[in-house]
């Protein structure tokens, strides 16, 4: 029989319940979707004013939480009540509220003293470690959705517009930003640098792109060579397409198996249909 998902530890039990730690946008739908659909024991963790109200919807009551962000302990106590197996992070939660409207409970409170450095990457590693304690195994986020990753060449279906030393010289910037821990995404032009991702996110770093009003730009996405995929995946998705359209950009290149296209059939029509190839790189 073939494996639920090449991102799935070897002893991977299907009867054990996954716990979904759900934050914004489509990425957990498609997480919970695809869980279902190979039917293992799913449970939500939802945050209040992150997750959709809809996915909230889907299970029922005995079957979910709702948090504030920053309740871990009602967190890990939740994990405890699902009798959950696995855990699975799935979808951003709002970056200022890692610093502002935090509501950081006993548990958060430690874990925030003992951090040497406050970001995304150390608090989200000091979550991992306190699940783990549960004995809960926490799952490489991109369990599940192997169909919606970059895959390597054009995948909109035509001849990539960008001449290969810039994509490399792109790829490589990129990668570089993505090792200092600056951003994982970079916008560059013929060996000339427009924009790079930082704490503004994408989209924003696009919309600066686009204000220079050239052609023959490069949107590119990567990932740091030690990435953690428990909490940090990169994802592209309508948004962000809608974001290239609106700024001007025609061409993107994404990491390969590392970078998840949400909705990834309905995305490449649409980048068909406006004309913007998009190109996974290995």
């Amino acid at each position: 029989m073939a494996p639920l998902s090449a991102f799935l530890p070897a002893r991977f039990d299907p009867a054990r319940p996954v716990a979904l730690i759900a934050g914004q946008g489509l990425y957990p739908v498609l997480v919970a979707a695809a869980i279902r659909q190979a039917g293992v024991p799913l449970k939500l963790i939802a945050f209040d004013e992150e997750t959709r109200p809809e996915l909230i919807a889907a299970f029922p009551e005995a079957d979910r939480r709702t948090l504030l962000v920053g309740q871990l302990g009602k967190m890990l106590k939740a994990l405890r009540e699902f009798g959950a197996g696995y855990a699975l992070m799935a979808g951003q939660i709002t970056p200022r509220r890692l610093f502002h409207g935090l509501h950081p409970d006993l548990k958060a409170t430690q874990i925030l003293l003992s951090l040497k450095r406050r970001n995304a990457e150390t608090i989200f590693g000091a979550i991992a470690t306190e699940i783990s304690g549960l004995g809960v195994e926490l799952l490489d986020a991109r369990s599940f959705l192997d169909a919606q990753l970059a895959t390597t060449g054009c995948m909109t279906g035509r001849s990539f517009p960008i001449e290969p030393d810039y994509v490399q010289h792109g790829i490589g910037l990129a990668r570089e930003c993505a090792r200092l821990d600056i951003g994982q995404g970079c916008v560059v032009r013929q060996g000339t640098v427009l924009a790079v991702e930082a704490y503004e996110g994408t989209d924003e770093m696009l919309r600066r792109a686009g204000s220079f009003k050239t052609d023959g730009a490069l949107f590119v996405k990567t990932v740091k060579a030690r990435q953690d995929f428990r909490f940090d995946v990169p994802c592209f998705g309508a948004r962000t397409l809608e974001t290239m359209r609106a700024a001007g950009l025609a061409a993107a290149a994404l990491e390969t198996g590392r970078v998840i296209i949400l909705d990834r059939p309905a995305v490449l029509a649409q980048a068909k249909t406006w004309g913007i190839s998009l190109l996974g790189f290995e």
